[in-house]
């Protein structure tokens, strides 16, 4: 699992202006971030563009943490 508020932070981005860029809800990218969630795949595509990183790690048990 990536560590999306690390990678968000890192582009100094909020949760809003995230969710605003990729068409989901504030509540929806914190969900994720705290894994309460994961997006699905036309999200994570998404996510992935904006903060620039591989969404396939989404989904990466291997590697979660």
């Amino acid at each position: 699992m990536v560590n999306l508020r690390a990678k968000r932070e890192a582009k100094n981005m909020s949760q809003q202006q995230l969710a605003d860029e990729v068409g989901i809800s504030r509540q929806a990218i914190s969900n994720i971030e705290i894994g309460m969630a994961k997006p699905d795949v036309k999200h994570a595509i998404i996510i992935g563009r904006v903060l620039e990183f591989n969404w396939v790690l989404f989904y990466d048990e291997e590697n979660s943490g």
